[in-house]
């Protein structure tokens, strides 16, 4: 068992992870579904034709209508969802605790009275601690790597173009041609799985709540619709299980994550995947959506979006399955998009961020919003994102080394520079490995 999920030992406890949550999602939402008395009344009056309204499994319809609290914390149920379900029934909470324990209501709330339940006898076996907690064997087997960063804008009007048809209009060739090398590089180096950072457009949030990361964790995602219906492009397929992964990571190596089981994406993801793969029925790779807030102050520094994807690469490394993962940083570049300097390009600023983001990234995440704002426009601050997937090279920490495969810039994609980079990532172990062959 992996060191970091020793809570699984405790006896007579299920703790609710990642695991737990995918496993019983729909059960959970079943259960939040109870909280409007309308839905209530529907539920007591034939529940088994609610709970078939539900993509629920037969364990998890089954464990509800024989009243089993721990057959329903088994299938994914947590206690304060299943609250809402128990409270719904009339039940008290002391008589749900009660029938796990296999007590009456009476004899746990006598237990209580007297106490509570005493922790001896009810620990983890010593021997087994101790295991759990030796020097682990070096794994077998391969692991996740990074293969590449990809760094590109986001310009909406750039998917406008590509849905009708404009591509080739005088106007926007110069913009898709540099692209040309990117769609082959991708052929020949096709990932198993993106991690996207970009940022949401008030698509999938508004000022209602305002999460700073947020990671797409659920199988899935669909298209936005942004005041102009959704762009005609396949859905998203997610990887959930690394997805799982990376938020149990990156959370213990304390990065404050929202996680999302259910998101929409807009155009600062789809316009990347289709500026590097084309028109295509279906996008070649699954996608783990990595949102950042970039819209309204406080948005994360340079130096915390490159320590993200630091941790982000120790934990995709820590995957034990052999997939090859490219971590893509969107947005920018320089570009204003409000107010008396609507339209400011920077085009030498930009191109000495691409020299940098290159030769000094440690350096340039040190760079202050201000400068940001000042000289790459208000809306040019979405370039921290790129130092997340800059910070995720193996070069960073002296591991390996980068190569910089493509490299683009052109001026004006509507009201934005065109920024586009993509670098190889070569950690000298497997550099080693491949020499030994």
């Amino acid at each position: 068992m992996s060191l970091e999920k020793t809570y699984k030992l405790v006896p007579g406890t299920t703790v609710f992870d990642a695991e737990q949550s995918a496993k019983g999602y729909h059960l959970n939402q079943f259960c939040m579904s109870l909280m409007t008395p309308e839905n209530r009344a529907a539920y007591l009056a034939d529940e088994r034709a609610y709970l078939d309204a539900w993509p629920l499994r037969e364990e998890q319809k089954r464990a509800l209508l024989e009243r089993d609290l721990n057959a329903a914390v088994r299938e994914g149920g947590n206690i304060y969802f299943l609250a809402k379900w128990g409270a719904t029934l009339g039940f008290s909470f002391q008589r749900m605790a009660g029938s796990m324990t296999g007590m009456t209501e009476e004899e746990y709330r006598a237990m209580m009275a007297g106490g509570g339940r005493s922790v001896e006898g009810n620990r983890i076996d010593r021997a087994v601690l101790e295991a759990a907690h030796a020097a682990p064997a070096a794994p077998a087997g391969q692991h996740a790597e990074i293969t590449g960063a990809v760094f590109t804008s986001h310009v909406p009007a750039i998917g406008a173009a590509l849905d009708h048809g404009r591509t080739g209009e005088p106007y926007w060739r110069p913009v898709f041609e540099g692209y040309e090398y990117s769609r082959a590089w991708e052929r020949e180096n096709p990932p198993d799985v993106i991690v996207l950072v970009y940022n949401d457009h008030a698509s999938s949030f508004d000022l209602s709540l305002i999460p700073t990361f947020v990671l797409g964790t659920g199988a899935s995602f669909g298209i936005a619709d942004e005041g102009y219906g959704p762009r005609p492009v396949p859905g998203v397929e997610g990887a959930p299980d690394l997805a799982a992964h990376l938020a149990h990571c990156l959370v213990r190596d304390d990065f404050d994550l929202t996680l999302a089981n259910e998101l929409t994406v807009d155009h600062g993801l789809t316009v990347p995947l289709s500026l590097m793969f084309g028109d295509v029925e279906e996008w070649p790779c699954r996608v783990i959506p990595l949102h950042v807030n970039v819209v309204q102050y406080p948005v994360p520094s340079g130096g915390r979006c490159f320590a993200l994807g630091q941790a982000l690469r120790r934990a995709i490394e820590s995957y034990e399955e052999p997939l090859k993962v490219q971590v893509w940083g969107t947005g920018g570049m320089s570009h204003q998009l409000q107010g008396p300097r609507a339209g400011l390009i920077n085009r030498e600023w930009d191109n000495a961020f691409l020299d940098r983001l290159v030769a000094d990234p440690a350096g340039l995440a040190g760079v202050p919003h201000l400068e940001y704002v000042e000289e790459a426009g208000s809306e040019g601050i979405e370039l921290v994102m790129w130092l997340i997937a800059r910070g995720a090279m193996s070069d960073v920490d002296g591991s390996g080394e980068v190569e910089v495969r493509h490299r683009f810039y052109h001026v004006p994609a509507s009201n934005t520079a065109v920024g586009h980079l993509i670098l190889e990532n070569h950690p000298r172990a497997r550099r080693s490995a491949e020499g030994a062959k």
